[in-house]
């Protein structure tokens, strides 16, 4: 081979090669992106956070691990709320709880929707930035459906009238996911613990079965399929089976990822699993690996099942190429449950160290795993202190997508993406505000001292509220109420400050400091 030819096999080499670096950049400015939101899962059920804490591990869920060890994990990180639908309004809008028109949740599946027509969502801020958008699993947001009367009527439930005997089409979804700015959808209403008892996909009812036709499910029908934790019978479809849905929906994400894996737009998919809320119905198995029976509890059998969605969702990536070109977020909406017998005897902890769970205004209610990772941009086994919600996930997925919110949407979301990339200054939240449970509890935190406010019950008034317990958590994580110094003169002080800084931030609805 003569010199000139050589020459000319390098330089054609090199510019292959420099393409494919500026390709692989360009690539890389719109990454694919997933957001996966567990349901009721404690930083305890997972075993990567709980070795922080303890060697005892009662349930391994190594597929979240793998993820947490690739990229960075907080562990001062917080849902919105103790309760699952007031923290997946914050979640879907950047906006915290007390700026709903619904507050204190949504929590039935014909309930009027939480959010405004045309208030910014995960969904519409990722259609701005051109992106496919995807949603699958649990919405509890309030769903429309029409009357069987007039297709063209939204359903809206009576008080103390059955909603079994409803006026209610359930056939189809007139308000959900699409119009809050899903391309795509397979969605849970209310999940799996509430009606109607089916799934839907593309607002259509998908049928389980051919021969599936809708009925009212009860507590009878329930039983005769073994589960438990079952109260409001309704409408649903009659081969409705809790134990198929987490595979329905994982199997339908892969399907979505390999469909849309090559497509000239990226794609956003939020993906909420129905684990590990009740009732704990976990699959025979998923994927080809066994699930129901495999732990010590039913619950744990369903942190096996998440373990393995996400599992999935990861291996298909993969399979298709574009795992180094996407960034995944997993986090869940509120703290782990209370355990059940079982699990208690198995010594398994879903709250970790901390106190209280689901429905608490104590750490275990609202501490919660989040992750994210980005092959390429985030540093792997890296951890973080600094403190954060959920919410923050809208302000980071615009500054992913280099879009600018302004301060009147995503009010309270602060964007991670400094601190994920370790830049020098980088801050969170100055301080935190997280909406407690059903007894209308409120929580602000600054710098450790944790000071929680009782909401007048009946009127659900923010300002009508008192304190009712001072934690410094810099030396009390586990709020012990030995050093609960609530009725300690020597605090009154602190008391009295943190109680205005509340009561200043509900009345102005302050802006609390995303970078946009």
């Amino acid at each position: 081979m003569k010199v000139n030819q050589i020459h000319n096999i390098i330089i054609a080499i090199a510019l292959a090669w420099s393409f494919n670096l500026v390709a692989q950049s360009k690539k890389s400015d719109r990454p694919n992106i997933i957001v996966v939101l567990a349901d009721d899962l404690g930083t305890g059920d997972v075993s990567y956070y709980r070795r922080l804490h303890s060697n005892t591990i009662i349930l391994e869920t190594p597929h979240i691990d793998k993820l947490a060890s690739l990229g960075m994990i907080f562990t001062n990180a917080h849902a919105p709320a103790s309760l699952c639908a007031t923290s997946r309004y914050a979640i879907m809008t950047g906006n915290s709880c007390y700026r709903s028109k619904e507050p204190w949740g949504v929590w039935g599946g014909y309930s009027e929707s939480a959010i405004q027509d045309d208030q910014l969502t995960l969904g519409r801020l990722m259609q701005q930035a051109n992106y496919q958008t995807a949603f699958f699993g649990k919405w509890h947001l309030g769903t429309g459906f029409p009357t069987k009367d007039d297709p063209n009527t939204i359903f809206i439930p009576k008080r103390g009238k059955k909603e079994a005997d409803a006026n209610v089409d359930i056939s189809r979804i007139v308000h959900g996911p699409t119009q809050l700015g899903f391309d795509y959808n397979v969605t849970l209403p209310a999940g799996i613990q509430n009606m109607p008892y089916a799934i839907y996909e593309n607002d259509k009812w998908l049928k389980l079965r051919e021969t599936s036709t809708i009925k009212i499910v009860d507590k009878g029908y329930m039983t005769s399929i073994d589960v438990d934790h079952f109260s409001n019978p309704g409408y649903g479809d009659s081969n409705w089976n809790p134990s198929e849905i987490g595979p329905l929906l994982a199997k339908k994400a892969v399907d979505y990822i390999a469909k849309n894996a090559h497509n000239e737009k990226p794609f956003f998919m939020y993906y909420c699993s129905q684990a590990v809320h009740s009732p704990h119905a976990a699959p025979v198995a998923i994927n080809g690996v066994k699930i129901k029976g495999t732990t010590p509890s039913r619950h744990m059998d369903m942190i096996k099942e998440l373990d393995e969605q996400v599992g999935m969702l990861v291996n298909e990536l993969k399979a298709q190429g574009i795992y180094e070109n996407t960034v995944i977020i997993f986090t869940s909406d509120n703290g782990g449950l209370h355990t059940d017998g079982d699990t208690w005897n198995a010594h398994h902890e879903p709250s970790d160290i901390y106190r209280g769970a689901k429905n608490d205004p104590y750490e275990g209610g609202h501490r919660v795993p989040f992750m994210v990772v980005w092959p390429g941009v985030i540093k792997e086994n890296q951890s973080s202190d600094k403190p954060i919600v959920g919410l923050d996930i809208m302000a980071t997925l615009a500054g992913i997508t280099k879009q600018k919110i302004g301060t009147s949407v995503a009010q309270d979301s602060h964007n991670l993406l400094p601190v994920l990339k370790n830049e020098k200054g980088a801050k969170t939240h100055d301080f935190l505000m997280i909406q407690g449970g059903a007894n209308k509890e409120y929580v602000i935190n600054d710098a450790g001292w944790k000071l929680i406010v009782q909401v007048d019950k009946k009127s659900g008034d923010y300002i009508d509220a008192k304190p009712v317990s001072l934690f410094n958590l810099n030396d009390n994580i586990t709020e012990d109420d030995r050093k609960d110094y609530i009725n300690n003169p020597k605090y009154k002080d602190k008391i009295e400050t943190l109680f205005a800084k509340y009561k200043e931030t509900i009345k102005s609805k302050v802006y609390m400091g995303n970078n946009y």
